[in-house]
């Protein structure tokens, strides 16, 4: 590692923070001496204030670079909030490569790791970008956004733990509760009836009265459900199997009508925090973006402005730009796997809803379909197309305008013009 001073630094020091859940290693550069030093920060609101303190005190109140491997976490939220700190996140991915590559062993360590993010920090800050933090209600926005996703995820494993249990002793279930297994119907059908034999000794009134309590108006389906209620065979008579899923079903059960209820309150406050946004309109503007996408491709996008200089930024940045591997005469291209998921998620789904309301994106979409590629691999090219457009109403904040575009894709002659005729008609 350079022990001498960064010639031309802007910051009057440098400094890796390895994060950890009870401690932070820190290694220190002072850039005007070149001295260098090591300290340990405790994982606590105190400890972090305290050394904030000292650091503020030691450089006069000089502007520092913090390098972390991070981009969110209570280490971040904590530094955030001090003026005279920089932070520049460094992608995990990346810093791993660069810890293999100068230690053969590839082998983490908290102190070692902390002069390495320094290390980085003070030869390749060029390759770095400086954190600029969203305004708080973008911050909101995208925390809550995130946390719904992981509670829909969860509640999916739930509904299959669900469903496993039901298969094993009560399949009939599945169809008289619905497909659905977290709605109220499904939920309330479970913990009213958990077994077939608790089903076969309702009257034929209650279990009609039920349906029509959860808004299930189908008067043949409800009878006919009924009529096999009543002629239903069990799977097994096996007590040690029924009461022990029994036991199960009636616990998912009360976990997933506990989602349901937060969910619906996430649904509620997203809609509401999104309405007061300013760039709501812009997203909005999208087609097929809806309530649910908008607000997902808005935190994708953030609100710096200078936080991209292209679109092919953003396309790299979520995953849908492709990636090309050469090597000699052989080349290969594949889907990006250092990404964030869920951004990636955001705009697949979007550009996937869109063909349903805009016509060059289905004309789009049944081009590359033509030319004999799946599902999957259409939706990323649309996505990518997309992502363009997504940028540049972004970037000059301007609503989308689709007759616009398809004046210009006329003026340009493009291909998709026929084919939009062909999907029109």
């Amino acid at each position: 590692m350079s022990t001498g001073v960064s010639e031309g630094s802007d910051y009057v020091a440098l400094i890796g923070i390895d994060w950890a859940d009870e401690k932070h290693d820190v290694a220190i550069l002072d850039t005007r001496t070149g001295k260098r030093e090591q300290k340990v920060i405790v994982h606590t609101p105190e400890g972090l204030v305290e050394w904030t303190s000292w650091l503020r005190e030691r450089f006069e109140g000089g502007q520092v670079a913090v390098c972390v491997e991070q981009a969110k976490g209570g280490l971040i939220y904590g530094l955030m909030m001090y003026g005279f700190i920089t932070i520049y996140p460094i992608n995990p991915h990346a810093f791993s490569e660069y810890r293999t590559a100068l230690h053969v062993s590839g082998a983490k360590d908290d102190p070692t790791d902390a002069a390495l993010l320094l290390d980085y920090l003070e030869k390749h800050r060029e390759h770095l970008r400086a954190w600029v933090p969203d305004d708080e209600i973008t911050r909101l926005l995208a925390m809550m956004v995130e946390d719904r996703r992981k509670a829909v995820d969860q509640r999916t494993n739930l509904t299959n733990r669900l469903r496993a249990a039901l298969k094993a002793y009560y399949p009939q279930a599945l169809s008289w509760a619905g497909e659905e297994l977290h709605t109220s119907l499904a939920c309330d059908f479970l913990a009213k009836w958990p077994t077939l034999a608790s089903a076969k000794k309702t009257k034929a009134e209650v279990i009609r009265k039920f349906y029509y309590g959860h808004q299930c108006r189908k008067s043949e389906l409800i009878e006919e459900r009924i009529r096999e209620i009543q002629n239903g065979t069990p799977l097994t008579t096996d007590r040690a199997v029924i009461d022990a899923s029994v036991m199960v079903v009636k616990m998912v059960v009360g976990q997933l009508r506990i989602l349901h209820e937060a969910i619906a309150e996430y649904d509620r406050k997203i809609a509401e925090v999104f309405s007061s946004h300013k760039d709501r309109d812009i997203f909005n503007s999208l087609p097929g973006a809806g309530e649910n996408l908008a607000p997902r491709l808005l935190i994708a996008m953030g609100t710096d402005r200078n936080r991209f200089e292209s679109s092919e930024e953003v396309q790299c940045m979520v995953g849908i730009a492709p990636v090309l591997e050469r090597s000699g005469k052989k080349s290969h291209v594949h889907w990006r796997w250092a990404c964030d998921k869920f951004t990636r998620q955001s705009f697949h789904e979007f550009a996937n809803c869109s063909r349903r309301d805009c016509l060059w994106a289905q004309a789009f979409y049944q081009k590359q379909r033509d030319r004999g590629k799946d599902h999957h691999a259409c939706v990323r090219a649309l996505a990518y197309k997309w992502i363009r457009i997504i940028y540049r109403c972004w970037k000059d904040r301007v609503l989308y305008d689709d007759a616009a575009y398809l004046s210009s894709l006329k003026v340009r002659g493009s291909d998709l013009c026929q084919l939009i005729d062909q999907v029109a008609s």
